[in-house]
């Protein structure tokens, strides 16, 4: 079986979350990611504690199926090389701030005079223009500016998921998407092009729901003021006798009608149960007092056979060991030759013919550096000297 990305080569001068986590991805089903690194570091998420082995445990996570080369931009001898690489590679990728790729002299019509093929993926924060554009920002920050955080919670105060919305869902997965989209159109116009993802534009366009609902009611969204969010009680958490929590998704009629059954309260299941309105809070009342009689082991056991959204909210060491994530492949155990064994993410995506395949565990910095310029044509006298220098 080939691997869909198989023959396509990715230069990743991407740090941290966002862009690396798009480069696992084309990595995943074929991509020769070569992670570009500065000699004297590398990725700062390399070195983030906890570690395993030598090596950060987000960095085993992120960098998995890459290969990493060291290679200092800002002298010209490290220019050179990467323009190299460039004019035999399918994809840039890249997380700088707006403009530093044409200060280094590594912008993308620097580059696509090079290469007229080559696709140029910039992964920012608020994009290439705008008045944010040179800003910094995290998740926190675009999630705010945005909207997302202002209806994200209890009332009281918004509430922070403990995944990073815009940098993954707004930045990494829109940046794969694209590039894949871009792949696909060179194909047809025979040419690369420049793609500008905004990772406050990507998780800008996760509000569709509530941007439909405000277009036709004109209601601001707020906090716990929906089906959605906290507002009611066939939607929401509940905290069971051990402390534990219960996740409630009966939206449905069928799925409201078996849990009140379930639970041997059918006074419950009228059809106020999804209409607004203060009847909610007292609602919520009863059933949170219903799930606090038991504990979360026993509210399980009730529901297993029960097909009506109600399910425990699991602790990580749980997932890792649930049958379903099992089953599925989405852990995946591995042994690396010096940190020992370790359990891996598997790949999301089921592709039938190309199926995404973990076949590498994360460089070490620099693990790859001689194989890559050997491969262009630098022997290992040349790389002495350029190592000498501090160019890798």
């Amino acid at each position: 079986m080939h691997a869909a990305f198989a023959g396509v080569k990715v230069l990743d001068l991407s740090r941290l979350l966002p862009g690396p986590f798009c480069s696992m991805l084309l990595a995943d089903f074929g991509a020769d990611v070569i992670k570009v690194e500065d000699p004297q570091g590398g990725d700062y998420i390399r070195w983030w504690p906890p570690l395993l082995g030598d090596n950060s445990g987000y960095h085993v996570v992120l960098n998995r199926n890459k290969r990493s080369l060291t290679l200092n931009l800002k002298k010209p001898e490290g220019k050179e090389i990467f323009k190299r690489l460039a004019a035999e590679a399918d994809v840039v990728l890249e997380g700088f701030r707006p403009g530093v790729m044409d200060r280094l002299g590594l912008g993308f019509a620097t580059l696509q005079a090079i290469n007229p093929r080559l696709i140029h993926c910039a992964i920012t924060g608020y994009g290439a223009d705008g008045p944010r554009a040179q800003r910094a920002g995290h998740d926190i920050n675009y999630l705010a500016l945005n909207g997302v955080l202002s209806y994200s919670g209890r009332q009281g105060s918004p509430t922070l998921s403990g995944v990073q919305i815009a940098d993954l869902g707004g930045g990494a997965l829109f940046a794969a998407f694209s590039i894949a989209a871009a792949l696909f159109a060179r194909e047809r116009l025979g040419r690369g092009q420049h793609i500008d993802i905004a990772m406050a534009d990507g998780a800008l366009s996760w509000h569709c729901l509530r941007w439909g609902k405000y277009l036709a009611d004109g209601v601001v969204p707020g906090l716990a003021d929906d089906f959605l969010n906290h507002a009611f009680a066939c939607y929401n958490l509940y905290e069971t006798r051990d402390g534990r929590h219960m996740s409630l998704g009966a939206l449905e009629p069928q799925f409201w009608s078996l849990f009140c059954r379930t639970v041997g309260r059918p006074d419950w299941d009228t059809p106020a149960y999804f209409e607004p309105g203060p009847h909610q809070q007292e609602l919520q009342r009863q059933v949170a007092d219903l799930f606090r009689g038991r504990s979360l082991a026993e509210w399980t056991e009730l529901f297993a056979d029960a097909d009506c959204c109600c399910e425990p909210v699991l602790h990580l060491d749980e997932v890792m060991r649930d049958a379903q994530v099992r089953q599925r492949q989405m852990v995946v155990d591995l042994v690396h030759a010096r940190w020992g064994a370790y359990q891996q993410l598997g790949v999301a995506p089921k592709l039938s013919l190309t199926p995404g395949t973990l076949r590498s565990h994360a460089p070490e910095l620099g693990e790859h550096t001689a194989e890559i310029l050997r491969a262009i044509g630098t022997d290992d006298a040349a790389q002495a000297s350029l190592r000498a220098a501090g160019v890798i």
